[in-house]
């Protein structure tokens, strides 16, 4: 038990070969090697757990190994790497920048370097975190790294390359390191498990891999615990357990809810994960990658973009068959809007399930959404129990207009000719200019049509403004709206679509008074936005001043010495 050494240490790698995800920066180290071109100074830096202190620890070895190989490793048998492997060496010195920060530190360490190497060829200092050294210790450090001895060589390694000053980055060659791959992760994982003879699943090690967010250290300090907690037998259940990590099949379940329309379904699977205890915005990222998944799956070409384990990657092919790009697109784009705003709401709860049902709402049934044809009604005077054949067309009784024009039984076929409407709502202004179906019964009782005056429409409107001093807002609007005769059409200018909805709301009251004080049937009313015309009401009084101030500074100067104050 006391013998016991974490993975990260155990596994860690000596030889360029078996550094994790980092081809492209060995490749360079050893080629320098071999053509002898090896520069004084080099910087390693990049996210954490990525490899960047082995690598110079690595590199550090190799230089000083008598024996490499042809591929430029070190042989680890020598007495340079005998030493080096018991920490024992007298040419590799390391610094934590974290904790020797100081001028003195620095000025230390450049004594050291005048001291030339008693075994190998190169004295080689490793500083780590060297962005902690103050601005002093940095200025003290530059004539050493950019002219050391020839047996000297420093490597550097950093995660915050933005915090060293720009004269320490020219001295030296910069090795950026990147995330390692979720696969890699996951393949060096296996290996571990293999050699310590303990069963995983591959989907456990890829969820382990993607928690690690592109860290190997990150990965092997999770692979431990999660081996502590589950035994030599690491499955995707006790990992998703104990990274309090959101099972797939919850999200392959409310996905399954939305294609089905089921609203009631997908607010129930989300009250179940928020009883388990997750947070909503950590079940609404989780949901935008699984929806971007299935949108990575639509296509062929994209599929190697998806970093999940093989069994998981054939659920989301078989799902994301079933799945419209332009659904993804869409719940993609709402999931997105709730992220943003789920910090801002004060009902978080709320917001997530308002999203949730907006999405499931896009497999709604499509009755559901159409609005009612409104024509084909019969008429209310028709009585419930009467039937076709009692109705006696030639009747003098039942002779009127209204009936004869509206058919109670409408063959199919003659619903389907119409072309389906674009939108499933109708506008204020259709509202305005399309009579009701009361507005037809009384257009076809009557057939007075005549041309009219503007000064008979004018009178008719200003007897009607009369009618409204009950309602001072509505009042307003129709002594300060605009009138215009077009033909048959009582155009009304308006400031906004604000007044547009107001007087939407009195359409018919309105239409039907004019018909009848006009004795015109066939009159109709259109609104038409005028933005200038808003400009000119829409002034509050502070703007108003403002306005005014501006052609005239003395404005301000009274108001000022007078020391008065606008009123609202």
């Amino acid at each position: 038990m006391e013998n016991y050494i974490v993975s990260a240490r155990k596994y860690r790698p000596d030889t360029f070969d078996t550094v994790v995800g980092q081809e492209a920066i060995t490749t360079t180290l050893k080629n320098a090697i071999i053509s002898g071109q090896l520069a004084q100074a080099f910087l390693f830096c990049g996210p954490r757990g990525v490899g960047k202190t082995t690598c110079a620890r690595i590199l550090a070895r190799t230089i000083n190994c008598f024996n490499p190989s042809k591929t430029m490793e070190a042989c680890g048998g020598c007495e340079s790497c005998e030493s080096f492997k018991n920490n024992a060496s007298y040419n590799i010195h390391e610094l934590d920048a974290a904790s020797n920060n100081s001028v003195e530190n620095i000025r230390s360490l450049i004594e050291q370097v005048r001291v030339p190497p008693q075994v190998g060829k190169y004295k080689i200092y490793i500083i780590d975190e060297v962005h902690m050294l103050s601005t002093a210790a940095f200025n003290a450090f530059l004539k050493t790294l950019e002219e050391p001895p020839a047996y000297a060589k420093f490597i550097l390694a950093t995660t915050e390359k933005h915090k060293i000053l720009p004269t320490i980055l020219s001295r030296c060659q910069i090795f950026d390191f990147k995330r390692i791959k979720i696969e890699d992760i996951a393949k060096h994982l296996a290996k571990i498990a293999e050699k310590e003879n303990i069963v995983a699943e591959p989907d456990a090690l890829h969820i382990i891999a993607q928690k690690a967010d592109g860290g190997l250290r990150d990965a092997l300090s999770m692979f431990d615990q999660l081996v502590s907690f589950s035994g030599n037998h690491l499955t995707y259940q006790s990992v998703i357990e104990n990274l309090n990590v959101l099972d797939y099949d919850y999200y392959f379940q409310i996905v399954d809810a939305f294609l089905k329309g089921d609203l009631p379904g997908s607010l129930r699977i989300f009250n179940e994960i928020m009883d388990r205890g997750f947070d909503g915005q950590h079940f609404i990222i989780g949901l935008g990658e699984h929806l971007r998944n299935l949108l990575v799956c639509k296509d062929p070409q994209t599929v190697n973009l998806l970093e999940v384990g093989e069994t998981i990657k054939a659920k989301y092919l078989q799902q994301s068959q079933a799945c419209s790009i332009p659904f993804l697109i869409k719940a993609l784009d709402l999931n997105n809007q709730c992220d943003l705003n789920y910090k801002s709401a004060n009902n978080k709860r709320l917001s997530v399930e308002i999203t949730l049902m907006q999405i499931a709402s896009f497999f709604l049934p499509e009755v559901d959404l159409k609005p009612e044809p409104p024509v084909f009604i019969a008429p209310a005077n028709i009585p419930e129990k009467s039937n076709k054949d009692e109705i006696q067309p030639h009747s003098a009784e039942n002779v009127v207009q209204p009936i004869a024009t509206v058919q109670p039984e409408i063959p199919p076929q003659k619903i389907e000719e119409p072309v389906k409407p674009k939108s499933t709502m109708f506008s204020i202004k259709q509202a305005l200019t399309e009579p009701s179906k009361a507005e037809v019964k009384e257009s076809n009782s009557t057939e007075i049509q005549k041309n009219l005056t503007f000064e008979e429409v004018e009178n008719a409107w200003k007897s009607y403004s009369e009618t409204q001093n009950g309602d001072p807002a509505f009042l307003s609007l129709l002594q300060t709206s605009e009138i215009r005769l077009n033909e048959q059409t009582l155009e009304i200018v308006l400031a906004s679509h604000v007044q547009e909805n107001f007087l939407f709301q009195k359409k018919t009251e309105l239409l039907n008074f004019l018909r009848s004080k006009l004795s015109n049937c066939a009159l109709q009313l259109k609104t038409i936005i005028n933005e200038t015309k808003a400009q000119e009401i829409l002034y509050t009084p502070s703007e108003k001043f403002n306005k005014l101030s501006d052609k005239n500074p003395e404005l301000k100067r009274l108001r000022e010495v007078l020391d008065l104050e606008i009123q609202y």
